[in-house]
């Protein structure tokens, strides 16, 4: 195919969605790696003396490029996952994974950034300069360019493989959610239902030409039918298929099964560490993180893990009672749990998911949004009607700041959907760059989230926990899109350390639960009444029920994560479990299935880049605390000082500095882990 014909290697602000055919991605994937490869060769060998100008900043140009379109092609294999789609990118991604290797272990190019760091020139570069050059140089030493030969080559092949195996371990949890549900035909089988869930699964059988209901493993379907279905023997088969999916004990799909996936996996970075002389894989991790050695980070989970086990074993307890005495479940399992949550949440609080969703239309909810961020930080936000989408659904918003310039532009895709991989997240499609001729391309953001779909002749209504979701994803939205650096390694949450790219959705978080702010937004999709101020108190007292149990839980997975990758892997998935185990012991307030198998769909550390970093979510929920501890002290959720402090030092610099150095200039000092506990009431 001609590259003037292919709709990837254009130059338009913005992909045409609509003229990309999966046949396209190879040849435009080959096309740019060739350039850039001969490109970097040439940027070597033309020059004797190295300087930024003649080597680091063209390189990040090219980077840049090649990042671009492969954004779509990553992007539209999970909101598109057809098997056309998929197999191209199945094709195309070990080139990608060749490429970057291959750069990293370019021993030519490596002794070059040396040169540069060590020439004359580099005190006279500003402080995102340095940094890039300085990443390069710590990149390029975990990649092994140090290496004799055979042991780079074997780094290289690890690599590829990792790239590889992680892309099957997404592709089986997505096959195996989306290959299994359930018909019913008897209507009085989903008693407790709300009405929306129950004509979402009346259209999903239709989708499915079936007469009666359909239920699915899709996190909407899923979660309505473990929180409010009354027969217990429905939740037991829905929670079963979603716990066991992508292992051998799911039922019917034992072809898409995790477990040898899931060993290969962990071997292969168990020798990689090795090889680039760390003990484990968790230390290899720690490379570029804000925790820098394993006994911090271990430290820091084991003693939230100590502070929250009292009140996570009463909290337990009053459900295991309420659930004997209110709901007649004498043995609570855990297809009970959400259930019986509910319960308890509406007797103590009168509120329910259910009564806050009639205050969250989406239209509402995304002005409002919009609102807090403008008299948050001063920035406005527009839609655009015409462009070219890859689903009916999706909406694209431009961002101007307070003196009316294009900050940048970001996609919502809002929908849950059967080729859509379930989850909520943001990427970039574009990142802010200076390009060689002095112009400033605008960074564009995807913004993903799977939400029920409105219904026939209405509004799509959000729980407050899709709403807290939409806030954030559109934290790190903002991080992405309101970068101020030039350099796109560097720009937006790229450069930025995986324990605190967190911060800014986690911060986000906290004005879905403030009057002040929800009333700019929380009002009835019928009568445009506000959210009375009786269930906004009640909602309130709410934000804390179960709120160690959430947190052992987190804690569960974290340390689930970490340890697993301090353990020597093996040849069986069995030492898996193994570890899971011995973690429940300090976790499991709550009965476990037997069954559960959720390690095997855990796509966070298996191929989400969360590997020995889930505790990230943790350590950025403490600097979120923190940070808006700075807003409520002066009791002002909506204070400009505050917030154009964090907007100058957060999110306007992206990966230039060391993020504990940016959260100082923000903070005055370091993060305190007592804010996450005042905010969950755990102290004083």
């Amino acid at each position: 195919m001609s590259e003037t014909n292919n709709p990837l290697l254009s130059k338009n602000e913005l992909p045409l969605f609509t003229q990309l055919k999966p046949e396209q991605i190879e040849p435009a994937i080959d096309s740019i790696l060739s350039e850039n490869r001969k490109t970097i060769e040439k940027l070597l060998s033309e020059n004797k003396e190295y300087t930024w100008n003649n080597l680091v900043y063209p390189i990040e140009i090219i980077q840049a490029n090649l990042n671009d379109v492969w954004a779509i092609v990553s992007h539209l294999e999970s909101v598109k996952n057809t098997p056309e789609w998929h197999k191209a990118y199945e094709i195309t991604l070990p080139k990608i994974s060749e490429y970057y290797t291959e750069l990293a272990q370019n021993e030519k190019l490596y002794q070059a950034f040396l040169k540069v760091r060590q020439g004359a020139g580099f005190k006279k570069l500003n402080f995102a300069e340095q940094k890039i050059i300085d990443n390069n140089i710590r990149d390029f030493k975990l990649a092994g360019v140090a290496l004799p030969p055979e042991k780079r080559a074997e780094v290289k092949a690890l690599s590829m493989q990792l790239s590889e195996l992680e892309s099957q371990f997404q592709q089986n949890v997505l096959q195996a959610t989306q290959g299994w549900s359930l018909h019913i035909t008897d209507v009085d089988k989903l008693k407790g239902l709300p009405d929306r869930a129950l004509e979402a699964s009346r259209l999903q059988a239709k989708e499915q030409e079936k007469e009666g209901w359909a239920l699915t493993l899709d996190y909407p379907s899923y979660h309505a039918v473990l929180t409010y279905a009354d027969d217990r023997g429905i939740r037991e088969t829905v929670y079963q298929a979603f716990t066991t999916r992508a292992s051998n004990l799911f039922p019917g799909k034992e072809k898409f099964d995790n477990s040898q996936t899931m060993v290969k996996i962990m071997k292969l970075r168990q020798r990689l560490a090795s090889l680039l002389d760390f003990n484990h894989y968790a230390e290899y991790a720690l490379a570029n993180r804000m925790l820098k050695s394993p006994e911090q980070v271990l430290h820091f989970l084991n003693d939230l893990s100590d502070r929250c086990q009292d009140v996570a074993g009463k909290e337990a307890n009053n459900l295991k009672t309420f659930a004997k005495e209110q709901c007649q479940i004498a043995d609570l399992r855990p297809w009970d749990v959400a259930y019986v949550s509910e319960k308890m949440l509406h007797a103590n609080y009168a509120i329910s998911q259910e009564t806050l969703r009639q205050y969250f239309p989406e239209d509402s909810v995304l002005n409002g949004l919009f609102t807090i961020v403008n008299r948050l930080y001063g920035i406005s936000i527009n839609e655009v009607k015409q462009f070219d989408k890859w689903h009916e659904s999706v909406r694209l918003f431009e961002i101007y700041d307070a003196n009316n310039h294009l900050r940048g532009k970001f996609y919502l895709d809002p929908y849950a959907r059967p080729d859509k991989r379930g989850g909520a997240w943001v990427v970039p499609a574009k990142v802010r760059v200076k390009q060689l001729d002095g112009n400033i391309q605008a960074p564009v953001t995807y913004v993903v989230t799977n939400f029920s779909k409105p219904l026939a002749g209405g509004p799509a209504l959000l729980t407050h926990d899709e709403v807290t979701t939409l806030f954030h994803e559109f934290g790190h939205c903002l991080h992405a899109t309101l970068s101020k650096v030039d350099y796109p390694s560097i720009a937006g949450i790229n450069g930025v350390y995986w324990d605190a790219v967190e911060l800014p959705s986690q911060l986000m978080e906290n004005w879905c639960w403030e009057e002040e702010a929800l009333k700019l937004f929380a009002k009835h999709h019928e009568t445009n009444e506000p959210l009375p101020h009786d269930l906004f108190l009640k909602l309130k007292a709410s934000k804390n029920f179960q709120v160690s149990l959430g947190l052992i839980r987190q804690l569960e997975f974290a340390l689930f994560d970490f340890n697993l990758h301090m353990h020597p892997a093996e040849e069986n998935d069995a030492y898996i479990q193994t570890v899971l185990d011995k973690v429940r012991e300090q976790t499991a307030f709550l009965p476990l299935a037997d069954f559960n198998r959720s390690q095997n769909s855990f796509l966070h550390i298996f191929s989400g880049g969360y590997s020995a970093g889930y505790y990230s979510y943790l350590w950025s929920e403490v600097m979120s605390a923190d940070a808006f501890q700075a807003f409520k002290s002066q009791n002002k959720v909506f204070d400009n000082e505050i917030a154009a402090r964090f907007l100058y030092n957060i999110l306007e610099q992206g990966g230039s500095k060391d993020f504990m150095d940016l959260f100082v200039a923000f903070r005055g000092r370091e993060p305190e882990v007592n804010a996450l506990l005042k905010q969950y009431e755990l102290v004083q």
